[in-house]
């Protein structure tokens, strides 16, 4: 008998007490997979792709967008399949040799069927998957799958002609999370593209014509010229007022954090002062060999200097729960990002200590260009196990942070200054920063936080083993 499991308001943050569902990316009967993102969720604090916690088809979708509830409640009821039925993957083949003169197959590429052929059921493919269809025009019940099992694929829509359908039509309309997502950006919707049903504008084409800027003109930009002004004005004032909203409600969510952290946890603070000489040099010197898009910064050798201090203290590196200290399971480091609008959130970097450190300024790029046009995943705001601020950028000498519960530590880097510094004896001028230590005091104490500044100064005075 298949099973049924409830899809609930997630919780982001430890600061977090109710959402919205800003956008539904499945409907009712729709397959979707664990991992597959199936709603973007709307908290005080930035818009977030949740992903679905289990395997199933979606049997109902019990709240509407736009409504806020709380934490916890039921979204949606997803109706699972037995473990035996589940569709698997085959075993590979062995390998064959290659017999003399053989040449190799070209892919088959995914191909509507012929006029007239049989109607065949649609076959499996992600929410993802079947959102590109829909943006497309595409019937994904006539695209034959490449992937296992007949799955279809990005590849596989990707190769059918979108329909004529699927372009922008003068009655175009525009979502709710579209349209405050391009009073965020600075966005004009009259050079958006709507991908959606009869050409709808939806987040992701906002979001795509930020990154690109302005776009070529579709036919709706002429019907909203030709609107008399005042209803123009009405038209733009609604997303303006809404942004306002999201900024005085993110300011209270940090404010409910903030205040949270410090009457509950016990701070302490501790400083050092490290000399940035040779990890500057090696730095310039392995830029020489980079293309300018991949050239590395001093904020990754900070960022993973502090990851790899605290896989070595690991009681830095968690999370303080019911009187206990739990410890993170990797180094998910919580990177301080500050939003356009106003306010900043704090994703994770996932693993950070295991990563290269050209991965690492690559995924720094990664996760602060999507935190800034409202990408992130949900598994990237609740998981870091300790986060870093860094306000050199603003001129700032020190930073003595405060933790985000139930995280029980947080790094500050500030300013990179030349200073007067003696070495062996020697008094010359060399680039310093101050790296901060903000620790509670129920799980660690002065020695354990003093070993995490004495391993950040030693790597990054090796830089070459970072």
């Amino acid at each position: 008998m298949n099973e049924r499991a409830e899809f609930v308001m997630p919780s982001l943050g430890a600061d977090m007490e109710s959402g919205a569902v800003a956008e539904w990316l499945v409907k009712p009967g729709d397959r979707v997979r664990k991992g597959d993102v199936i709603a973007v969720i709307d908290t005080d604090k930035a818009t977030i792709e949740v992903e679905s916690f289990h395997t199933g088809t979606v049997e109902s979708l019990l709240v509407g967008t736009g409504r806020r509830v709380p934490v916890g409640t039921a979204l949606a009821v997803i109706v699972g399949i037995p473990p035996a039925a589940e569709p698997v993957s085959p075993e590979p083949a062995p390998a064959q040799p290659l017999r003399k003169r053989a040449r190799p197959r070209r892919p088959t590429p995914a191909r509507l069927p012929a006029p007239g052929a049989p109607h065949v059921p649609s076959p499996v493919a992600s929410p993802l998957v079947r959102h590109l269809a829909e943006q497309r025009g595409v019937d994904i019940a006539r695209v034959r799958g490449t992937g296992p099992q007949g799955r279809v694929t990005r590849a596989d829509v990707e190769h059918v002609e979108p329909s004529p359908q699927a372009k922008v039509s003068p009655q175009a309309k525009v979502s709710p999370l579209a349209r405050r997502l391009a009073a965020q950006f600075g966005v004009d919707l009259a050079d958006v593209h709507g991908t959606g049903r009869a050409g709808a504008i939806r987040a992701q084409d906002v979001r795509e014509a930020a990154e690109r800027g302005a776009g070529p003109r579709p036919p709706e930009a002429v019907e909203e010229a030709t609107r008399p002004p005042a209803e123009q004005a009405e038209a733009r004032a609604v997303p303006e007022a809404d942004l306002e909203r999201r900024r005085e409600a993110m300011r209270q969510a940090i404010a409910r954090a903030m205040a949270r952290s410090k009457r509950e946890i016990p701070h302490y603070y501790l400083s050092a002062t490290v000399d940035l000489t040779g990890a500057l040099a090696w730095l310039r010197e392995r830029n020489r060999d980079l293309p300018v898009s991949r050239r590395l910064l001093p904020a990754a050798l900070l960022l993973k200097a502090a990851a790899r201090a605290a896989a070595e203290v690991p009681r830095l590196n968690g999370f303080w729960i019911d009187d206990a200290f739990v410890p993170g399971k990797a180094v998910h480091l919580g990177v301080a990002i500050s939003l356009k609008g106003g306010g900043l959130i704090a994703p994770a970097l996932h693993d950070a200590a295991r990563l290269a450190i050209e991965d690492l300024m690559a995924a720094l790029k990664d996760l602060v260009s999507r935190a800034r046009t409202g990408r992130l995943r949900g598994a990237e705001m609740t998981e870091a196990t300790i986060t870093v601020t860094n306000l050199g950028d603003q001129g700032v000498e020190a930073v003595h942070g405060v933790i985000y519960p139930p995280q029980v530590a947080l790094v500050g880097f500030g300013k990179i200054l030349d200073r007067p510094w003696a070495v062996d004896g020697l008094l010359g001028v060399r680039p310093l920063v101050t790296v901060t230590l903000a620790a509670d005091h129920r799980a660690t104490d002065g020695y354990t936080g003093g070993r995490f500044l004495g391993i950040v100064d030693r790597l990054l005075n090796q830089p070459e083993t970072l």
